[in-house]
């Protein structure tokens, strides 16, 4: 906890002094920490990138981008991204945000938006215990249907068979989502806001042809067998002319 309220204070005086004079809304991540199978991450501590993470398309210091996550292991698996940004914190503070969630989640997605606990909230509570509740400002002071302190959470509960592999991504931006379920985050002051939106797919071997890869393995093997018939006919005519000439 004291780490966070030092975090805090960095981000306050870094977004300040990246303020003056400018005026453009500035949006910053506080805290993000992964939680893969029951084991947090923190990367804002210093945390190593999990195996399995790719953060190539993610800019850690707006907390805007894509990210990546793979499983490819047989059994259950369970994977959860916690995000605390900040929109114009240095010029309306951080505390004025609102936040909401569009949509219907999909099978084993699950999500939370509440005040990140550094004063009340239980999001990265739950978070840690991989327990997001799917509510907006749950906890007794951390209502963010009122102007708060916001954070948002996004998690997905599977299974994989043998041979098959899951990929989670998760994009965080500032375009509005044109599909799908996603959580916002906004700073009405500035009139800024940021969303999460992810999807899960699985990919298994064997894959079941689909119709139209059969219709081709089905011309394929008939063509091989033509010519196969094709050779056998004249082996036999050869030979049938090698008795001829005897």
């Amino acid at each position: 906890m004291k780490k966070k309220i030092l975090t805090r204070l960095g981000l306050a005086v870094t977004l300040s002094v990246a303020c003056l004079p400018a005026q453009a809304v500035v949006i910053g991540l506080a805290e993000y920490a992964f939680n893969m199978d029951g084991y947090v991450s923190d990367m804002t501590y210093g945390d190593p990138v999990p195996a399995g993470v790719d953060l190539s398309g993610f800019d850690e210091t707006t907390g805007l981008g894509t990210l990546r996550f793979t499983f490819g292991s047989a059994g259950t698996h369970y994977l959860a991204a916690f995000f605390d940004h900040e929109i114009d914190a240095a010029t309306n503070t951080y505390s004025n945000e609102t936040g909401a969630a569009s949509g219907s989640p999909a099978a084993g997605q699950s999500w939370e938006i509440d005040e990140p606990g550094w004063i009340n909230g239980d999001i990265f509570e739950n978070f840690s215990n991989s327990m997001l509740d799917g509510q907006v400002g749950a906890s007794i002071y951390g209502d963010t249907a009122f102007p708060n302190d916001v954070s948002m959470s996004m998690g997905w509960a599977f299974a994989l068979a043998a041979g098959e592999t899951a990929t989670i991504r998760m994009d965080i931006s500032t375009a509005v989502p044109t599909a799908g379920f996603y959580l916002t985050q906004t700073d009405p002051d500035s009139d800024t806001s940021i969303y999460l939106s992810g999807s899960l797919r699985i990919d298994g071997y064997p894959q079941v042809p689909e119709p139209a890869q059969l219709l081709l393995l089905g011309a394929g093997l008939f063509l091989f067998g033509l010519s196969g018939a094709r050779a056998d006919a004249s082996a036999m005519q050869g030979r049938h002319r090698l008795e001829f000439f005897r």
